[in-house]
């Protein structure tokens, strides 16, 4: 017997929206930019486009030291920064805001470092004090670097890189500082150079708007004499050849991710030569806060709120949002009926339990307007409604002020 019953419509067919914390949205001129032949590898435009890459890369990054290029994602440069920079047997200390510490501290076990952690929980931003501490307290400077990560991508934690430098400075302390800064590049204001990191990481498939596949490394001359005692870097991590390369390939030690240089090529043309990198920071600082605002009105109490209580240590790229046993529906009817696909909870509760369910997060990192931000906000309120869902005030209303400079 046929059921008759009427079922409510998606309203999903149409364009869609991904608000993940990366990848990222890619422009359609990116995409057209890709959309090409397989170029020579030996000779031609493609060197010539490569070359024209690295200062583009070190504006975003604010630096006039190295860049390098891997392909790769944030693994695979946790890895190259370690061994290009460390002996097995190395202590490494990592002040943990967030799980991508953790995934940082694995990479640098498997090398054969020692790893402690200063962990200062998923809520907060690191304690530049604290970590100052610490290293006066290693009298023998055996804390060979502080890894942090900027902007934590699980728990939307940003950390104050600038401050940390200068704890490490008053300490006397000469570990180097070592920033990962996979979701925030590009997305929130981070000054290498000026900041005192030595090494800072990034990947091209968040901020820098490029399909996910190439990462990067970029080293002062500092980091760069740590490689005369690393005893764990391989001829493929080995960031020296990569740098100034005398031949093409050994930019990327054999043949190059050529679809994805057009790729990246077109997106630091927006980024660096239309817009302006400090633009950039500044749209996504205004489209962070109307988001913030937003979700500081649909707070109630017992019910969501965002993960991150200080607004001074919210992110620009990424939300993670608490929200008890709705989190996964949520998600599921903004995905299904509204044609938003917002980020799974990460690291948060163990994945099997039923807490896991009570965390989602939000990107806004890249690609993104007003237009854009205002949707996915009025997809999650929606959703808020449609699942009969405890919130507070107009969330949508209070972004708008924000956008429209009220």
């Amino acid at each position: 017997m046929r059921d008759d019953t009427p079922t409510a419509p998606s309203l999903a067919h149409g364009p869609r929206t991904l608000a993940i914390p990366g990848p990222s949205i890619i422009p359609e001129r990116v995409l057209c930019a890709m959309h090409r032949p397989s170029p020579n590898i030996y000779t031609g435009p493609l060197v010539d486009l490569t070359h024209s890459l690295i200062p583009d890369l070190k504006a975003v990054a604010r630096t006039e030291h190295a860049a390098t290029i891997y392909i790769g994602n944030g693994h695979a440069v946790w890895e190259a920064c370690l061994a290009n920079t460390h002996a097995r047997g190395d202590l490494v200390l990592i002040p943990r805001t967030g799980t991508f510490a953790d995934g940082w501290g694995e990479i640098a076990e498997d090398l054969g470092l020692r790893v402690e952690y200063l962990d200062f929980g998923n809520r907060a931003a690191m304690d530049p004090a604290a970590i100052g501490q610490r290293l006066r307290d290693d009298t023998n400077h055996e804390i060979r670097s502080v890894l942090a990560v900027h902007v934590d991508t699980s728990s939307s934690v940003r950390s104050d890189i600038a401050a940390i430098r200068a704890e490490m400075d008053a300490a006397g302390h000469p570990a180097l500082l070592q920033a990962d800064c996979m979701a925030s590049l590009g997305c929130d204001r981070f000054e290498m150079d000026e900041w005192g990191a030595d090494v800072m990481i990034a990947g091209c498939q968040k901020g820098l708007m490029t399909p996910a596949g190439m990462a990067f490394v970029f080293y002062n001359d500092r980091a760069d004499r740590a490689r005369e005692r690393a005893d764990c870097v391989t001829g493929y991590w080995d960031w020296r050849p990569r740098t100034n390369p005398d031949y093409y390939f050994r930019y990327f030690y054999g043949t190059g991710p050529t679809h994805h240089l057009y790729g990246l090529r077109e997106a630091l043309d927006m980024i660096v030569h239309e817009e302006g990198i400090e633009n950039v920071w500044a749209r996504h600082a205004v489209l962070a806060g109307a988001l913030h605002a937003a979700f500081d009105t649909w707070e109630a109490p017992g019910g969501l709120e965002l993960n991150v209580r200080n607004p001074a240590d919210r992110s620009n790229a990424v939300t993670a949002v608490r929200l008890p046993d709705h989190g996964t529906r949520l998600r599921d009817w903004a995905e299904h009926q509204a044609g938003v696909t917002l980020g799974i909870g990460l690291g948060m509760a163990p994945r099997d339990s039923p807490e896991a369910d009570g965390f989602f997060r939000v990107g806004h990192m890249g690609h993104l307007s007003a237009h854009s931000m205002m949707g996915t906000l009025g997809a999650i309120q929606a959703a808020l409604v449609a699942l009969d869902v405890p919130h507070g005030g107009d969330g949508l209303a209070a972004a708008a002020r924000v956008v429209a400079g009220r």
